[in-house]
């Protein structure tokens, strides 16, 4: 097929490993795709399908246990993280020994795989911590087989609040904030404790949140602390609701709060930046497409709304910690907020109820953000890890671009792919399948588009982008 009828206006050269394994222009592609394609060498950019494993792990979120959760949650009262820590009936010592005695359970049934742990330290006086107190998240992970060091984290914070943050005594049954987001960790570890995980998965129900995020700063600083490879995390965070303020609903969308310029950048990774582009393309950006890619389908029955910055105005969530870490993170939030069911005392006034009550909460749509993260986690942990060190050489003046990166160690790793797209867009649009090899190019400008090279295995998974850095070699 001569490069007229093909539609490209470039040709893509490989090794010779590589162009064995390299997959032709899609013929009769649909009218969007083909313009696209006619722009530049590869194939169009398609999502990753669900396989039969992943739907029937996300058939199996069970929308009733996700209610009962967050109906129990909401029964211990308070979950304030200065309320009473050992009253077996009400406070954060209560609803801690209860996630704890749940995931215990769940763990019963992975073989082993799946451990649980009380992960404490002593808060000393700090910012709305006003004497030594001590917060315990809630552990339980599930230990891939064949790369267990690569590591994905997913959270909820089970502690709540009133009106006043600081208020330990008063009803703050805390149904969407956040007993929703530690219901969907708890749903998930319960359907994948039964199953075998090539990556290792980590499911924690922090706490502190309200106060300032000291749990999860624990729980990132201890992983940054053991040298962890923390390829992932997710936060769900107000994950109850789909209905606005104004009485509205979007009971099919979900907010995905992603960071663009990394909040770790170092001064020299800022100059290289500014240098040749790459606001859009950091590690939790690339998160954010690949959740994206294997999330938004039938089988979650939801659209996954990226929104570039780090969080909402005047808020922030527990993957901030891990972001300050230098880990890939975002946070799923529900698509429009009522503010009168959130950080509220219970109350009635001139008719309307206020607090953040089960009553409020749509617990079917609990269910499928809940499959949306079953849908990134199971995709990430049976997928190859990103490729490591991915560069892009910058040591001769050319309008060809070459790239070389890390071969990983998975032991069903099949190959790689290159995509790109043009600066100006959202989304990679291009794929060039490479094959097995460490190094490829590509007869196209790295000045006119992006580039970046992701790690496919022998089922067809694929691992997110990882965008290259500029390098002599």
């Amino acid at each position: 097929m001569d490069e007229a009828r093909s539609g490209a206006t470039r040709r893509t050269f490989l090794s010779a490993s590589a162009a064995a394994a390299a997959v032709p222009l899609v013929a009769g592609a649909a009218p969007a795709a083909a313009q696209a394609a006619s722009r530049g060498p590869g194939r169009p950019a398609r999502p990753q399908r669900p396989d039969r494993a992943l739907r029937e792990l996300l058939a199996e979120i069970d929308q009733r246990r996700i209610e009962a959760t967050v109906r129990r949650l909401a029964a211990f009262g308070t979950r304030h993280t200065l309320s009473s820590q050992d009253d077996p009936q009400r406070g954060i010592g209560a609803a801690r020994d209860w996630i704890h005695a749940q995931l215990t359970q769940y763990a019963a049934a992975s073989g082993g795989r799946m451990t649980v742990e009380l992960q404490s330290y002593v808060q000393e006086p700090a910012s709305r911590i006003p004497t030594p107190t001590r917060i315990t998240n809630v552990v339980a992970t599930l230990r891939g087989e064949s790369s267990p060091d690569r590591v994905y984290v997913v959270s909820g914070h089970y502690d709540s609040r009133a009106t006043d943050v600081m208020d330990a005594t008063s009803d703050a049954p805390g149904a969407d904030d956040d007993a929703s987001g530690v219901a969907a960790v708890m749903e998930l570890a319960r359907v994948m404790a039964t199953r075998r995980t090539e990556a290792t998965i980590v499911f924690a129900a922090v706490a502190g949140e309200e106060q300032g995020l000291y749990g999860a700063n624990h729980m990132a600083q201890q992983f940054k602390a053991a040298g962890a490879d923390i390829q992932a995390m997710f936060t769900n965070d107000i994950i109850g609701s789909s209905r606005a303020d104004d009485g509205t609903r979007d009971p099919r969308g979900v907010r995905l709060f992603a960071e663009g310029v990394p909040t770790a950048e170092t001064p020299g990774q800022a100059s290289t930046r500014q240098s040749v582009g790459g606001e859009n393309d950091s590690p939790s950006r690339q998160l954010a497409r690949f959740v994206r890619d294997v999330a938004q389908n039938e089988a979650t029955g939801m659209e996954v709304r990226v929104v570039y910055r780090r969080d909402r105005y005047l808020r922030g969530g527990d993957h901030i910690p891990f972001l300050q870490q230098g880990y890939p993170a975002a946070r799923f939030t529900e698509p429009h907020e009522d503010f009168a069911h959130q950080h509220q005392d219970v109350r009635v006034e001139d008719g309307k109820q206020f607090g953040d009550l089960p009553e409020f909460c749509d617990f079917g749509y609990i269910a499928r953000v809940t499959r949306v993260n079953g849908a990134a986690l199971w995709s990430l942990a049976q997928a190859p890890g990103t490729p490591r060190n991915a560069r892009i050489l910058t040591s001769n003046l050319t309008n060809a671009t070459t790239l070389r990166w890390e071969r990983g160690t998975e032991p069903d790793l099949a190959g790689y792919e290159l995509v790109w797209r043009e600066t100006t867009e959202p989304e990679w649009t291009h794929v060039i399948p490479v094959g097995d090899v460490d190094t490829a190019t590509v007869d196209l400008s790295k000045d006119n588009v992006f580039f970046g090279v992701r790690a496919v295995d022998r089922d067809g998974h694929r691992s997110p982008v990882a965008f290259p850095r500029p390098a002599s070699s």
